[in-house]
């Protein structure tokens, strides 16, 4: 027997009938219940529930007539982690509006899995999350190569999506294909910030401290090792990504993603009292990949910080961690939130 949440009649956004390719509710929806496909596919596998009767994942993408195009399976442990979805638009006319702004494709990352055989090979790959080192996994160098492969074949009219773990490798390729001179359209629920979570803080006045003083400390070591080991004509790879403006949807009470609505918040902070300057340098590093730069002598780019990003706060209470990390807060149709255009100048 499959659990509640693996079963789209009963968890998932049902009630999307007739969709609407403007509408952002419809459109964050369908993301994410294309990544709660990949989750369930991996579950089924797991299962060994074979067979359309059988398989609980296909009501996740055929609801919205998406047809599953390809699975990306993982070379060590063998897990579906990701997996490709085209869109049927032959079968959708009569329930879709704004067809144009419909994707051909969209590609969908999981995230991690808590329980075996999955968990262990999910567990290493988010340390090395938290070390800025994903993107030299073997799992994201054959997503990578997957995605490039799917935009020279079939153009950039693709969406990218992914929770948590998934989402960190979404990022990550999202900026590679940018400075390919790809804009590719990128949903990311919970990403995980790779930083310490400020948010946290329960106290304003100190959390402001914090956040000033560490981006004091980011520009002046910016300076000072920049300086030490000048790279003239290089590109700004930070400021080449201005133009890619992702989507991402954060809950503030989950300690791994909140992290993302301080750092914008605080980059307008520092603009209104006239320490945009600052804020600028150290909006773009990392302590620690300062520090590695520093020690290493090799540049260092922290993966997880953006110029520019649509940034959803999910402004429902959460209770638990487990509620405020999950997927499901996502197509919620009682869902409310606030939007956010951050945009780095």
């Amino acid at each position: 027997m499959a659990s509640g949440r693996a079963n789209f009649s009963l968890s998932g956004p049902s009630q999307l009938k007739a969709i609407d390719w403007l509408n952002e509710h419809h459109r964050r929806s369908i993301a994410a219940s294309l990544v709660q496909g990949v989750y369930v596919l991996e579950r089924d596998r797991q299962k060994n529930r074979e067979g359309h009767q059988v398989c609980c994942a296909p009501p996740w993408w055929e609801s919205f007539h998406f047809r599953l195009n390809h699975r990306l399976i993982d070379d060590v442990d063998g897990s579906i982690f990701g997996a490709t979805y085209e869109f049927d638009i032959n079968t959708s006319s009569a329930h879709h509006s704004q067809l144009q702004n419909a994707p051909n494709y969209v590609i969908a990352f999981r995230g991690t899995l808590n329980t075996p055989p999955s968990s262990s090979r999910d567990l290493k790959l988010d340390l090395l999350c938290a070390c800025n080192r994903l993107h030299g996994s073997s799992r994201f160098k054959l997503a990578m190569k997957f995605v490039n492969d799917t935009v020279e074949r079939v153009g950039p009219n693709i969406w990218l999506t992914g929770h948590s773990l998934g989402s960190a490798m979404a990022l990550i390729a999202g900026k590679e294909l940018t400075m390919k001179g790809y804009l590719i359209e990128t949903y990311l629920f919970n990403p995980p910030f790779l930083s310490t979570p400020v948010e946290i803080v329960k106290y304003p006045v100190l959390k402001t401290g914090i956040r000033f003083t560490s981006s004091v400390v980011k520009a002046a070591l910016t300076v000072a090792i920049k300086g030490r080991n000048p790279k003239p004509g290089k590109q700004d790879p930070f400021a080449a990504l201005c133009s890619w403006t992702p989507h991402l949807f954060v809950n503030p009470n989950d300690v791994l993603c909140s992290e993302y609505k301080g750092y914008f918040e605080h980059r307008k902070k520092m603009e209104e009292i006239g320490a945009g300057k600052i804020e600028r340098i150290s909006t773009k590093n990392s302590i620690v990949c300062l520090l590695s730069s520093l020690v290493s002598n090799m540049s260092c780019e922290p993966l997880h910080l953006l110029p520019s990003a649509y940034l959803t706060i999910n402004l429902r209470p959460c209770s638990d961690f487990r509620t405020a990390h999950g997927i499901q807060q996502w197509w919620d149709p009682n869902f409310n939130a606030k939007v956010e255009l951050h945009q780095f100048k």
